[in-house]
């Protein structure tokens, strides 16, 4: 079945130059077609993320989509709440972003999502039931990212939780270059040519920065996170549900 999204094809041609990987208007357009190509199960985390907010979301709470792009998670929890009177905010510092995805939803009964453009570091989280990082954490530098997970904390109520999903690598070289491998394997089955590969792991390389799982569930306890797990993995990509 065709899908309704553009193809992805922004390092299709050869680049005399590969600058930083950004999410402007031209990462935007296909950037659909760029998750499912390009994040191995991307499609059950985003189901998953809806059964998750028909059991942990609470009456009356805020549900957070922190560096939102598209909206796929806020859509998500939208599309499966069942308590009253809670309010979806989909952040995220790219306006191109933003823009894409409000002309997804100005069509749609999605009203208690609530669009904003701001870097997520600044954002101010309260009385939240359910919060998503889906596959952001990896592009907030690495200093930030300490006091990010400690604010996403400290806003959750009792029993709220984060779901964090990220690129990770391994401390055992050889696992995380079998790991590598197996995922550049996905993206050719998926149609990406070795130019296309090359290409964007160059763009990423000083954008996207991956850490160890141990590094991650390290800094979710420090913040103060006591039930942390691992509920999914495929190759070098995971997905964890941390409790407060």
């Amino acid at each position: 079945m065709k899908n309704h999204w553009d193809r992805d094809s922004v390092f299709n041609d050869s680049l005399n130059k590969i600058v930083d990987f950004t999410f402007d208007d031209k990462v935007a357009k296909v950037f659909e077609d760029m998750l499912h190509r390009s994040i191995p199960g991307y499609s059950t985390i985003i189901g998953n993320i809806g059964t998750l907010t028909k059991r942990y979301a609470r009456p009356g709470s805020n549900l957070y989509d922190l560096g939102s792009s598209l909206g796929a998670g806020a859509i998500a929890m939208q599309n499966n709440l069942s308590v009253p009177n809670c309010t979806i905010f989909a952040i995220d510092n790219s306006i191109s972003m933003i823009r894409r995805c409000r002309s997804f939803l100005k069509n749609t009964s999605d009203q208690n999502i609530h669009l904003i453009c701001s870097d997520i570091n600044n954002i101010v989280i309260k009385n939240a039931s359910i919060i998503i990082l889906n596959f952001t954490l990896q592009f907030i530098p690495l200093d930030l990212r300490d006091n990010l997970i400690k604010n996403i904390y400290n806003g959750l109520l009792q029993g709220g939780i984060l779901i964090l999903s990220e690129k990770i690598t391994f401390e055992d070289e050889k696992r995380d270059e079998r790991q590598i491998d197996r995922y550049y394997d996905f993206k050719r089955k998926n149609n990406y040519s070795e130019l296309e590969i090359s290409q964007k792991r160059d763009a990423l390389e000083n954008v996207l920065i991956p850490e160890h799982l141990e590094m991650h569930f390290s800094r979710l306890k420090s913040a103060g996170f006591i039930n942390i797990d691992q509920w999914f993995q495929l190759y070098n990509f995971v997905s964890v549900i941390a409790e407060k």
